[in-house]
């Protein structure tokens, strides 16, 4: 047995971009792992992944020529099945050890073990170690049937009747351990040592690989082809910064725009990338530069040049996959592809300025929203409803919160969102200030679609919140209405999305809106819509939206027991705002050294009060006559001396300091469980200390359920 490294190339035609780097990890990470599982390789073997736009390959090393033999153990039967009662083999038993190609012979050394209630029998043997040839083969098998293909495609072979599924049609297979050929087969093709290089560029064709460990250098130097997605992706980003530092020129800094997803497709469309510098003219500045930029970036993979401030420029860069001595014929090319769609993005501006937001409102009722929610039209009514009775409860302008709930959706039948959906709102903002409508409604109009996702910034003023809130509780209360609740994975409207992004602007804007009231006047606004009951959906929409808060909490870094101390008390009635001030004061709380007896106290007291409770009604004062023992006396004077000014701090929204007044309460709580019996034979007493630990818990558990945060 020997040990060398191995190499796995597939050469195929151009994969998708933008699938990619998802298919060459997949295809190294599964072939690797069915190779380790089969004692092929070791856990600490280093696995190199390559990905072009003509290829996936894997590197592996420390591959052997044939796995190590091991022992198996494996379980038969029952003993009562396999055996008679004179210990003789059953049928069954033997045809059992039939197929596993042994007889009767080997009954003598079967191993009884346990097995649940009853004992097994064990055949052990030696499996002998697969050989790289058959394991390489049934790794390629395993792997090209669980790669995450977007979309397969049919193709046939040269046989001229054979067919066979893949992404893309292949053309050649290479299989290297160290400079050996492994014979394996897939996808009609047979093992090699040839591949091909750059489809223009290549200095060889075919490149010929003497080994495994050569195969990047040797792709790169013979074929012209950075075989590494990574290294190929570092490069570009390489040159887009020394092209942007040259295109800057003395007219001060330029920057490439940031996107992950481009930089990653553009990966994905070149096998030896070449950054350019292309140039529009200057006239086209005037159209809006999110038209300019999402023309750039979707229809030509190019990265467009800002300044400092984010302002575009009239330059952009190409990435090339051809490196000639003279490029200026490419960029002319680039420069002469790209004037056209400007050109279209500058003309849907100039038409649809034509005419205003307003005239196209009516226009919406042609336009369908959802076939049980009616058209758009019929859903800005809604929106318009709910955003007005937001406004009232926030104290913010209704006038200008219904203007902008009226307008926030025209620009969906406007010439540039037709064309680029992706620029809804923000070009309704646009067209809102050459409206002369205003910043406050152009910019509510341009942001009510916020936040789109983790981490987006919220509308920049109040109407633009309130907008922001009616929109998505629209959907979110339709929805639920019509019975589209998410499940498992489904989400197909983002709701959970859109209660994320409710959530947000509750805490984050510090809004006093409760969600009760916010489902209230969602609900009355789509009071015309048939499906399940208000109370149905105010309990599935509670807790859907408990579960977001606490997904949302968990990522901000607070703990299970601390979530959950807080959202166990969480009603409808709650201002989602104070949830982070209760979460900070449980934190300050939980940091005490009082902290632990007295969560633990906490939790006793709840079990002792849930035992009873069911059984007789507690009352609700404490006789003080009725205290005997000293040690409740002193809780019962400590509670009445501390819990009032536990509830002054919460009153006034101090949470923090509501809590570390409580914190005194630790001697007399613990002196108490020490020295009183609480069910006492004497039902009167045992009524009285029960109300004065129902007034202890209920003092404890204002700002969080504290029992949560005892082990």
């Amino acid at each position: 047995m020997s040990i060398k490294n191995l190499l796995v190339e597939l050469f195929v035609e151009e994969l998708p971009p933008k699938a990619l780097k998802r298919l060459g990890e997949a295809f190294s990470s599964l072939l690797s792992d069915s190779l380790r599982t089969q004692g092929l390789t070791t856990n600490d073997a280093v696995v190199t992944y390559f990905a072009s736009p003509r290829r996936l390959a894997v590197h592996v090393s420390n591959v052997a020529t044939q796995a190590a033999d091991r022992a198996v153990s494996q379980k038969l039967m029952p003993v009562a099945v396999g055996l008679d009662a004179a210990g003789q083999a059953t049928p069954a038993l033997l045809k059992k050890l039939a197929s596993l190609g042994s007889d009767a012979s080997v009954v003598s050394a079967l191993k009884r073990q346990p097995d649940g209630k009853a004992e097994a029998l064990f055949f052990d043997s030696v499996q002998a170690g697969v050989a790289l040839a058959a394991g390489l083969q049934k790794a390629l098998d395993e792997t090209l049937a669980k790669l995450p293909i977007p979309k397969v495609m049919a193709y046939q072979l040269q046989d001229g009747w054979s067919t066979v599924n893949f992404v893309r049609p292949a053309h050649k297979l290479v299989a290297l351990h160290g400079a050996d050929v492994i014979d394996i087969s897939v996808l009609g093709l047979t093992a090699g040592r040839e591949t091909l290089g750059h489809r223009f560029e290549a200095e060889v064709s075919p490149v010929v690989l003497k080994n495994a460990d050569d195969y990047a250098e040797q792709l790169e130097r013979e074929g012209s082809v950075i075989a590494s997605f990574a290294d190929r992706r570092a490069e570009i980003s390489l040159q887009l910064r020394a092209a942007a530092e040259k295109a800057s020129g003395t007219s001060g800094t330029l920057q490439p725009i940031h996107d992950e997803a481009l930089l990653d497709e553009v990966t994905g469309l070149v096998e030896r990338p070449n950054v350019l510098i292309g140039e529009f003219e200057e006239a086209f500045l005037a159209v809006p530069q999110e038209c300019l930029i999402l023309t750039m970036k979707a229809n030509q993979k190019y990265f467009p040049l800002l300044d400092t401030a984010g302002k575009l420029s009239n330059k952009f860069l190409i990435v090339s996959n051809i490196r000639p001595d003279d490029a200026s014929a490419v960029v002319e090319g680039n420069e002469r592809v790209v004037r056209p769609r400007l050109s279209d993005a500058k003309f849907f501006f100039d038409q649809d300025r034509k005419k205003t937001l307003e005239s196209r409102v009516d226009g919406l009722s042609k336009v369908v929203y959802h076939n049980k929610l009616g058209s758009q039209g019929e859903r800005v009514e809604r929106v318009r409803a709910i955003a007005r009775g937001i406004a009232e409860k926030l104290g913010v302008d209704v006038q200008q919160a219904d203007t902008a709930a009226r307008l926030a959706k025209s620009d969906l039948v406007t010439d540039m969102v037709g064309e680029f959906p992706e620029l809804q709102g923000i070009m309704g903002g646009y067209y809102a200030k050459h409206d002369g409508l205003g910043d406050t409604v152009a910019n509510a109009i341009e942001d009510h679609y916020k936040p789109r996702f983790a981490g987006d910034s919220l509308p920049r003023n109040a109407v633009g919140v309130v907008v922001a809130l009616a929109d998505k509780l629209e959907t979110l209360v339709g929805m639920f209405r019509i019975g589209q609740i998410p499940t498992g994975d489904k989400d197909p409207f983002a709701l959970r999305r859109h209660a994320l992004g409710v959530i947000r602007m509750l805490i984050d804007c510090d809004l006093p809106l409760t969600l009760g009231d916010a489902f209230d006047i969602s609900l009355k606004a789509l009071n015309g819509v048939t499906g399940s009951s208000d109370g149905e959906i105010r309990a599935t929409l509670s807790f859907f939206f408990r579960g977001r808060l606490e997904v949302l909490l968990r990522e901000q870094g607070f703990t299970a027991q601390e979530v959950e101390s807080v959202l166990s008390l969480l009603t409808a009635g709650w201002e989602l705002r104070d949830v982070p001030k209760r979460l900070a004061a449980v934190r300050a709380f939980a940091a005490l050294p009082e902290a632990a007896s007295l969560a633990a106290a906490n939790k006793r007291v709840g079990n002792i009060l849930k035992k009873v409770e069911d059984e007789i009604e507690i009352p609700t004062k404490v006789s003080a006559a009725l205290l005997k023992e000293s040690a409740e006396q002193a809780l019962a004077e400590s509670l009445a001396s501390i819990a009032p000014k536990a509830n002054a701090a919460f009153d006034s929204g101090d949470y923090t300091g509501s809590l570390q007044a409580l914190a005194a309460l630790r001697t007399t709580v613990d002196g108490f469980f020490e020295s009183v019996m609480v069910n006492a034979e004497d039902l009167t007493l045992r009524n009285n200390r029960l109300a004065l630990l129902s007034q202890l818990y209920n003092a404890m558990n204002k700002v969080a359920d504290l029992s949560r945060l005892s082990a």
